[in-house]
């Protein structure tokens, strides 16, 4: 049983990415913040989103997710700067168009 609830617990550490102290008063704003970092690949790990990470470039863009939708950004806006930054790369779905 034991064994059990630590591979439980193990299995579920990428899902507690997200730090206490970055979690928004406002639980709409909160909800956009996840939804938008579910979107945005972190560009130092293989496979994961920005959501899930645990380095320290997935903070710092979970980060400034929250301070652009405090800003009043739309949840496009917050991607498009990201992606102008980035590239489409940091997308998890890219858009089909063009080069990327």
């Amino acid at each position: 049983m034991r064994k059990l609830l630590l591979a439980l617990a193990l299995l579920a550490g990428p899902a507690f990415a997200v730090n206490p102290d970055e979690v928004l008063d406002d639980p709409a704003l909160e909800a956009r913040a996840r939804e938008i970092s579910a979107e945005l690949r972190c560009v130092v790990c293989r496979g994961e989103n920005i959501d899930e990470s645990n380095a320290e470039i997935a903070g710092d863009l979970r980060l400034l997710v929250r301070e652009r939708l405090v800003a009043g950004d739309s949840n496009e806006a917050v991607i498009a700067s990201i992606v102008e930054r980035y590239g489409e790369y940091v997308l998890m779905k890219p858009t089909t168009e063009g080069a990327n």
